[in-house]
């Protein structure tokens, strides 16, 4: 959840709603006082638009916000937009990365991150895999990373997907999975200061709608 104004970074609703955003990584173009990002998830979650309408509806609003990706879909479909040259887009099946740069940007994470999740996709409904995925700390080599504009070793303590340092770190992994018969599980670890594991929490709930137009069916 996001403390400082009421938002959040990502969030499922029971009518199969969706919405995740990751901040872009980018020092030179932050601004101080900017609006926050955060307020962009929430409000989607928390209306009844179609994915396409509300991004072209916040474009405006989203310009005024330092760097974000943004994920959003009403169960129908899923859409992608990003304020730092991003043009919305509809997402069809399959696998895709992002993390703080544009979808798809071939950063050595998000590479490691597609074939992982596209490993561990075959093993659910044991989502053993998705954490492990998530729980990666491996740093990569230094002539693999993307300069952007930040010191070469914070680039290194950033390259992996499960940062970890004494005073900064990754603060929560989530896994979210949608099954065809109409359920879905919500599934969160947080960190601690030091890579401690923190509690985990785990919602499972039946969704209004089908996804995706998938057909309902009995559990």
């Amino acid at each position: 959840s996001d403390l400082d104004a009421g938002g959040t970074w990502n969030g499922p609703t029971r009518s199969g709603r969706f919405a995740a955003l990751t901040n872009f990584r980018d020092p030179a173009q932050n601004r101080g006082g900017a609006p926050s990002r955060g307020g962009l998830v929430k409000d989607f979650l928390c209306g009844d638009e179609d994915p396409q309408s509300y991004l072209k509806r916040v474009a405006a609003h989203g310009r005024a916000c330092n760097g974000y990706n943004l994920l959003v879909s009403d169960g129908a479909t899923l859409w992608w937009s990003s304020n730092m040259g991003g043009a919305a887009r509809t997402l069809q099946p399959g696998v895709y990365g992002v993390s703080n740069h544009l979808l798809d940007t071939p950063w050595p994470k998000v590479g490691a991150g597609k074939t992982a999740l596209a490993q561990a996709l075959d093993r659910l409904p044991d989502d053993a895999a998705l954490f492990a995925l998530l729980q990666d700390d491996g740093i990569h080599p230094d002539d693999e990373l993307p300069q952007t504009g930040i010191p070469l070793d914070w680039e290194r303590l950033l390259s992996s997907a499960f940062v970890k340092s004494p005073n900064y770190g990754t603060r929560s992994s989530t896994v979210l999975c949608v099954g065809q018969d109409g359920w879905a599980g919500f599934d969160e670890q947080t960190w601690l200061p030091g890579a401690q594991r923190g509690p985990r929490q785990r919602y499972r709930f039946s969704l209004s709608a089908p996804l995706f137009g998938a057909e309902s069916r009995p559990r």
